[in-house]
């Protein structure tokens, strides 16, 4: 046998077995943060694999997009057909802040909406904020039959539905424009802009169930630790709570009764 052939046969198989290790001893858990507009403030944990050599784990959990029920964030069942999109700005600590992202309507919700001998009217505008996000809001509503109307359609014309689209389009755009997100998501939640809507083109076309039914963030500003802070209102991070330590003495006496028991 020629020298220097054969080298394996010494060693094991080849592709031996691996040792099975569990993917989650290398990770951590983070606490997950709403901003100071929602009322349950600590809305779940996260998942990241700890920091390793140039890997940092925070910068795996910056710009993650979580999708929370605003039923959750509110403490309202009533308002679980919205759904609130959150996106970690920031990690301090164990703490992972977010900052709103976008809201969305559920399907069943839209679903349940749209009906037959009705005219569906929908608008949509970009706008920017004063504290410099654009956004994308639409807007869905519906006409509705006057009260003691005989007749079982109540469709609109094509001149009122475009005259009931611009009136859309200008609320939207006057009531984004004139605030920051902060105050702009805070009108989103009890939906006032749907409201005004209402009451804005019950002159032209009587209307119902108006909405914001998405908000898209399509460009946001540079990040600001200042302004994230703002958002999130009173925030501390959850240090724990200051434990006295028994004296020495206390503890030999502690030890001395057990020993009796």
């Amino acid at each position: 046998m020629a020298v220097g052939k054969n080298k394996r046969i010494s060693k094991g198989k080849k592709g031996g077995k691996k040792k099975t290790v569990d993917p989650f001893a290398k990770k951590d858990w983070y606490d997950i943060k709403a901003p100071s507009v929602f009322s349950t403030r600590n809305i779940g944990k996260t998942l990241v694999s700890r920091t390793q050599g140039t890997k940092i784990a925070s910068e795996g959990l910056k710009h993650r997009v979580f999708e929370v029920s605003l039923a959750d964030l509110q403490n309202d069942e009533d308002q679980a057909y919205r759904k609130i999109r959150l996106r970690a700005e920031d990690v301090q600590g164990k703490n992972v802040l977010t900052n709103f992202w976008g809201m969305d309507f559920t399907t069943d919700k839209l679903r349940s909406l749209v009906r037959k001998w009705q005219t569906l009217i929908e608008a949509h505008v970009d706008v920017k904020t004063t504290d410099g996000y654009m956004l994308r809001l639409f807007c869905i509503g519906f006409t509705k039959r006057r009260p003691n109307q005989v007749k079982r359609t109540c469709y609109a014309q094509s001149s009122q539905i475009r005259q009931i689209r611009s009136k859309m389009v200008q609320i939207m755009a006057n009531q984004a424009a004139t605030c920051d997100l902060k105050e702009l998501v805070s009108k989103f939640i009890p939906e006032v802009i749907g409201k005004e809507i209402e009451k804005a083109t019950s002159s032209i076309f009587p209307l119902q169930n108006v909405f914001i039914r998405k908000v898209k963030i399509l460009k946001a500003p540079k990040f600001d630790l200042g302004k994230l802070m703002e958002v999130h209102g009173d925030y501390k991070e959850d240090v724990g709570v200051k434990f006295e330590r028994p004296a020495e003495g206390d503890e030999a006496v502690a030890a001395q009764e057990v020993a009796a028991e």
